[in-house]
């Protein structure tokens, strides 16, 4: 079976739960940027949870299917559409030969999965199937999906049509969005002052929003406590001797907007990092357009911890619905 492609939609990538093991060697883990998303669009078609998928990013793409098929679309608010009948997000659709697939305007959020009975069946690199665009490496020839691309589907083990997952079990940000940050080594190179603004001011998503990272602008500048920068680091006090960066860090070059690395970020350099989101939230900020208003709030170890096994109990939760 493959999934023609008519229109690729604005970037659209084969994405599936990432390659870690690899960060080391300044390879991202990749994968979805809503992993809580591509688990449940899975789920819903009967697949592992981790198989590969589509994440496109704020227009939908339109796909003509060869033969019939399960399929189930997650994530952003997008109205979904099989041969112009609008249907129904968060549910296993059936999908008849020749149908075809396309998508209304964004609502809210911002990236939409979409999973197929049996998975997008593109070679494994480096152990997954996602994509990395900026090292052309996995997903649909290293690049996002383009017109008249012809994807491989695997053969499917099972998906029933109708199985929805429930409204309260589907997490979306808030407004204005939270975003939990446990503050960081660098931490200590801003002033108490500084530390109050960073969690008192509201910030907004910059138009430079993306896989590698997200930027937010609107809040006050930091202000660093003076010292002899070392040897080895820039002349900026926002300048280290260069260090790893850790997944869901937030750097912050000349102390003025705050940068949250995400799955394709870079693994390291020269700028300090005045903490790292929580893993529970990171699926919250592939969702976030730009402009979206956004705080961050400070936690302790414990309270990451907690954050995320609530995920954790969440994710259960929605694998109850198909026990």
């Amino acid at each position: 079976m493959a999934v023609k492609v008519l229109n690729p939609g604005l970037s659209t990538t084969v994405q599936d739960l990432g390659r870690p093991g690899y960060f080391h060697l300044g390879i991202p883990i990749g994968g979805a940027m809503d992993r809580l998303a591509l688990r449940a669009a899975n789920l819903l078609v009967g697949n592992d949870e981790g198989a590969a998928g589509l994440e496109a990013v704020f227009v939908g793409p339109h796909l003509e299917f060869t033969r019939d098929a399960v399929i189930a679309m997650t994530g952003a608010d997008m109205p979904i559409k099989l041969d112009g009948e609008e249907k129904p997000s968060w549910t296993a659709l059936k999908v008849r030969a020749g149908q075809v697939l396309s998508f209304g305007f964004l609502q809210t959020g911002a990236r939409i999965y979409i999973a197929i009975a049996g998975g997008i069946d593109v070679p494994l690199a480096l152990g997954s199937r996602s994509t990395y665009p900026i090292g052309a490496l996995g997903g649909f020839k290293g690049r996002a999906i383009a017109k008249d691309d012809e994807l491989p589907v695997g053969n499917a083990a099972g998906g029933k049509e109708g199985r929805s997952i429930p409204e309260a079990l589907r997490r979306r940000p808030g407004m204005p969005a939270e975003l939990r940050v446990l503050p960081g080594l660098y931490w200590h190179r801003v002033t108490e002052q500084s530390h109050r603004n960073f969690f008192d001011d509201q910030w907004k998503v910059a138009p430079e929003a993306d896989r590698m990272g997200y930027r937010f602008r609107g809040g006050r500048p930091l202000q660093f406590v003076e010292r002899d920068q070392p040897f080895g680091a820039g002349s900026d006090p926002s300048n280290i001797v260069d260090s790893c960066y850790p997944y869901g860090s937030i750097q912050v070059p000349g102390g003025t907007e705050p940068i949250i690395l995400h799955r394709d970020a870079v693994s390291g350099g020269g700028y300090f990092m005045v903490g790292t989101v929580v893993s529970a939230d990171m699926d919250l900020i592939g969702q976030l357009q730009p402009n979206t208003p956004t705080r961050f709030a400070k936690v302790d170890m414990d309270g990451a911890l907690k954050a995320r096994a609530d995920r954790a109990a969440l994710l259960d939760r929605i694998r109850s619905v198909f026990a």
